[in-house]
């Protein structure tokens, strides 16, 4: 089968699509014959060698797709039939023209998406429902800060957030970014991060008190700030370190608010934790996405052969919301 394959670490010159055998779905899995994979962050750092996959993972780049069942390994349970249109959360191999994945991380479509807008979900969805509301339990009226919010996550997380009823403030880097996180994705507050301070204008919304939950893809960069910002009781998530891994934590700022700080990755997670998550994005989440209130969030879509222009245009931080690669 066709995939991309990285020659070294690097830049998006390290990619080019290749042959290499197709795998063969084992007990549990089923067999995705992809039309479309997103790319997410984690792929960069993939790429360019700080972010191996998990042991015994693909060494292929890619963690959700869209696309057909081609087939069936030996005990599958899931109701599935060959040429179903489903999504599929990876630990890797979504570059390429096949995957095979556990069958408890695969779901049919919702209702009313095509199978390339579809890819824009399956990695967001879940990150941003596991880590809003299992991990932080956002509640109805309670003010979240999202950074990144015209990213992929930020702009799912900002459509979820506003459906449960939530207030929500969120962080971009440019004012037409700004523009469409309030304009069109429905966001309270949005703040440009490069010129405007969130901490100020976050507390100023809540009349002082801060955001309840914080969702954090920046790090170290913005730990005590994230601190200074939440309120009492608040709760931060920590998703991602774009802004570096160390820094110095007041803990008698944290004491004060008896708040807490959370770090956490999907990748790494065993089948039966996300086939949980998954379970919970088409109880909770397919509903709204096939009502219309949750939208996927797609920026723009390159051939599969075009990997190292869509991974250029990725690392320019211009799109808002997903890219993806389609087959």
């Amino acid at each position: 089968m066709k995939a991309i394959v990285a020659t070294g670490a690097g830049g998006p010159e390290v990619l080019s699509l290749t042959e290499v055998p197709a795998p063969v779905p084992g007990p549990g899995e089923v067999l995705i014959d992809v039309v479309a994979a997103g790319i997410n962050r984690a792929d960069v750092q993939q790429r360019r060698g700080f972010y191996p996959p998990p042991p015994g993972a693909s060494q292929i780049l890619g963690l959700e797709v869209s696309g057909r069942i081609a087939g069936f390994g030996p005990n599958v349970t899931r109701p599935f039939s060959v040429g179903d249109k489903v999504v599929a959360l990876l630990t890797g191999g979504g570059y390429a023209s096949q995957v095979a994945v556990p069958a408890g991380q695969v779901l049919q479509l919702p209702e009313g998406i095509d199978v390339i807008s579809a890819a824009a979900l399956p990695e967001v969805a879940a990150t941003v429902h596991s880590n809003l509301f299992m991990t932080a339990q956002l509640q109805p009226g309670e003010t979240v800060l999202i950074h990144g919010g015209a990213g992929g996550i930020g702009a799912m997380a900002i459509q979820l957030a506003k459906a449960a009823g939530a207030r929500v403030v969120a962080t971009a880097g440019s004012d037409e970014k700004v523009a469409m996180l309030t304009g069109y994705l429905g966001a309270d507050l949005a703040i440009n991060y490069r010129t405007e301070d969130f901490v100020e204008l976050t507390k100023d919304f809540t009349g002082g008190l801060g955001a309840n939950v914080i969702l954090d893809v920046v790090g170290a960069k913005y730990l005590a700030r994230n601190v200074e910002t939440l309120a009492t009781y608040g709760r931060m998530v920590v998703i991602g370190l774009q802004g570096g891994a160390t820094a110095e934590l007041n803990l008698g700022a944290l004491l004060t608010k008896r708040a807490a700080i959370i770090g956490t990755t999907l990748r790494a997670r065993s089948v039966e934790e996300k086939s949980t998550i998954m379970d919970g994005v088409r109880e909770h989440v397919w509903p709204l996405v096939s009502n219309g209130a949750v939208k996927p969030m797609v920026d723009k879509t390159f051939p599969l052969t075009q990997v190292a222009a869509a991974h250029e245009y990725f690392d320019s931080g211009e799109h808002v919301g997903k890219v993806l690669l389609t087959l």
